[in-house]
């Protein structure tokens, strides 16, 4: 959503890098683009003013007059000022001190509230608690029923003791009931306490704009539960109308967070990003596409540093950390390192990285992906499909030895998958190549299980002989990665062009000793 938006800034602080000082023009010129840049972007005229103005302010002084890397110093100050619109520190969810802990949820019709609130409660499941979802919603046709199927989808109790609107059927023709919300609610309070769950999750009707009736409706509800938390849930691709209805919100019902909804979508979004500065409230947890999956809590310096282009490395390795067992990862390192990896391993690996997501996802969490749009956008998951259809149709016996894998072998295995002889040689053979890359990088960085190099003598006892001939690299991998033999594993973008600095370590680094690294011993 925040791509354009990201494009601009990033190309506005990178005309900067190029200069060693910088001048008040210098700092007026790139003021100037930056709020360009934002009000293109939909972020509000008040919130972009008073950001450039602090940005101004900072630039001016001796913080980055005095520095010896001014550009670098500037970065700082508009990554910072971003961080504190977006409002600074993670905002975590309150709890009750006597369970259950009632969360409502209030927001316009469309917004994505049904769908939230059962991804919430897997995200509260996941955390160790044990959620209930309250049916509130009996307006929108077909709202209880789909209120229903979230439910089963997350594994959560769902308290929905009247069907609500539906058409077709109902208490009169047109299907509209007279239930009342507020004493659904106040019922779904009182079946938690008896089951003992500690956190309900009340989903309430929405309207197509702002009404009383509907504000009415949710003042009742929240007078009537005296909810924990009040979450108002924003669609991001509802432009400057964003801030309008959270402030109708805010006066008629009051919210305590914000959650951003359909972060996925191409519109502008900056109006989401004036959300938080003009209401006054955090925004508390961010929502990017359809499964129950995409959700998770709104990070405002990991959002600030995607913005402008430095990657969420911290996101993406919470990612990891819940895909990946931690025995079974120091089990394969201790056998990269030995040289001991099986194809079946490395199945497990690759199945592993594909729960986490598309891989251009991944890699667009890399600091400097937007300057490789062109190599994500090539990047082939039905490459991925094909590697795992060729290590499936061989034997146990094959995947544990690749070595015994002939002629006649490569062709059955060719034929299982739908492949063609070729390319099950490609596989095998940059299987070989890729085991013996790592094994020498593990030797290098000291992995547990590594074989150490031993350097021997020379002719005539002396130190210092010519050492093992490296390994010759075959044909190579499409997209070789300057510096690594072989390059990246098939179905990877082609990293060759990668733009000028990002084939190289980042700065500090250069000339950093692997060898220090200090890791756990078995």
């Amino acid at each position: 959503m925040f791509e354009s938006l990201s494009d601009r800034l990033t190309g506005v602080l990178k005309d900067l890098r190029g200069k060693g000082r910088l001048s008040d023009a210098d700092i007026d010129a790139t003021c100037r683009e930056i709020r360009l840049a934002l009000l293109e972007a939909d972020v509000a005229l008040p919130v972009v003013r008073e950001f450039i103005k602090k940005i101004k302010v900072r630039a001016k002084g001796a913080e980055v007059h005095g520095a010896l890397n001014p550009a670098q110093q500037v970065v700082k100050i508009v990554n910072e000022e971003l961080v504190g619109i977006l409002g600074g520190e993670t905002r975590r969810l309150q709890f009750a001190k006597t369970p259950p802990t009632v969360i409502m949820l209030a927001g316009l019709q469309g917004a994505g509230k049904t769908t939230l609130a059962g991804k919430l409660a897997k995200w509260l499941k996941a955390q160790g608690h044990t959620p209930m979802l309250v049916a509130c919603d009996l307006q929108r046709p077909g709202a209880v029923t789909q209120l229903q199927v979230v439910g089963e989808r997350a594994g959560v109790t769902v308290f929905a003791p009247h069907p609500g609107t539906s058409i077709g059927g109902g208490e009169n023709e047109l299907g509209v009931t007279a239930a009342d919300p507020i004493s659904v609610a106040e019922q779904g309070i009182a079946e938690a306490r008896n089951k003992q769950y500690d956190v309900v999750i009340v989903d309430t009707a929405g309207r197509l704009g702002i009404d009383q009736e509907l504000m009415a409706q949710a003042a009742g509800i929240r007078d009537a539960v005296q909810p924990d938390e009040v979450l108002f849930v924003l669609d991001a691709m509802i432009g400057q109308d964003a801030v309008s209805t959270a402030e109708a919100f805010r006066e008629g019902v009051g919210f305590t967070g914000v959650v951003l909804t359909k972060l996925d979508g191409d519109a502008r979004g900056g109006a989401a990003l004036s959300v938080r500065e003009l209401t006054g409230q955090p925004i508390m947890f961010a929502s990017t596409g359809e499964k129950l999956e995409d959700f998770d809590v709104f990070h405002p310096e990991r959002m600030a540093s995607r913005i402008l282009g430095m990657g969420d490395v911290l996101t993406l390795i919470e990612q990891a950390e819940q895909v990946f067992d931690a025995q079974q990862a120091e089990a394969t390192a201790s056998k990269i390192g030995s040289g001991e990896l099986t194809l079946e391993d490395f199945l497990e690996q690759m199945m592993a990285v594909r729960k986490m997501g598309p891989i251009a996802n991944l890699l667009g969490m890399l600091p400097g992906a937007g300057q490789m749009k062109d190599a994500l956008a090539n990047v082939d998951e039905k490459q991925l499909d094909r590697i795992q259809a060729i290590i499936r149709g061989m034997t146990p016996e094959e995947r544990a030895n690749p070595k015994i894998i002939n002629g006649s072998r490569r062709l059955r295995i060719a034929n299982g998958s739908g492949v063609k002889v070729s390319d099950v040689n490609q596989l095998v053979d940059r299987f070989f190549e890729a085991r013996k890359m790592m094994t020498a990088m593990a030797g290098q960085m000291g992995m547990p299980g590594a074989r150490k190099n031993q350097r021997k003598k020379g002719k005539k006892g002396k130190k210092g002989g010519r050492g093992p001939t490296p390994p010759k690299v075959r044909g190579g991998m499409p997209g070789g990665f300057p510096g690594l033999p072989g390059g990246m594993p098939a179905g990877m973008p082609d990293l060759s062009k990668m733009p000028k600095g990002l084939d190289e370590l980042p700065p500090g680094l250069e000339n950093f000793d692997l060898s220090k690294l200090k890791f756990p011993k078995n």
